[in-house]
């Protein structure tokens, strides 16, 4: 995957300032062109776990379509633990046709972003450049 500065800039800023909590959104394309970063709140405020504010998923999802763009990415942080998904992010991974990108802030001075597909509980790691 393809991610451009600006864009991976937005992902890290938002999950620093989200932590001790997760931090979650969405990342809109255009084919696999990313166009837009959404920024989401995390519903669960949780260090451990995260599931997108509902209205909001709902209001970024609506301006995707409205602007024909799809859901490219979702993406979180780990604040404590590696930019691998999880077992509960397995089990939640509902949008199988989207990357999803995990970004460990665990150490705040070096930060990890990593891409995955995840469908039917299965992780594919697919290799993300920034640039």
């Amino acid at each position: 995957m393809q991610l451009q500065r600006t864009h991976y800039e937005q992902i890290l800023r938002h999950c620093l300032s989200e932590a001790p909590n997760e931090a979650c959104g969405a990342v809109a394309g255009e084919g696999a062109r990313p166009v837009k970063v959404f920024p989401a709140t995390n519903a669960e405020a949780s260090p451990d776990t995260y599931q997108m504010d509902s209205r909001e998923q709902l209001r970024i999802w609506n301006e995707m379509e409205e602007q024909g763009w799809e859901p490219l990415a979702l993406y979180h942080s780990h604040t404590h633990s590696e930019a691998y998904p999880s077992e509960t992010d397995r089990k939640q991974a509902f949008f199988p046709e989207s990357v999803y990108l995990v970004l460990s802030v665990a150490d705040q001075e070096a930060p990890v972003l990593r891409a995955f597909h995840i469908a039917d509980g299965e992780v594919t790691e697919e290799e993300v450049n920034i640039g």
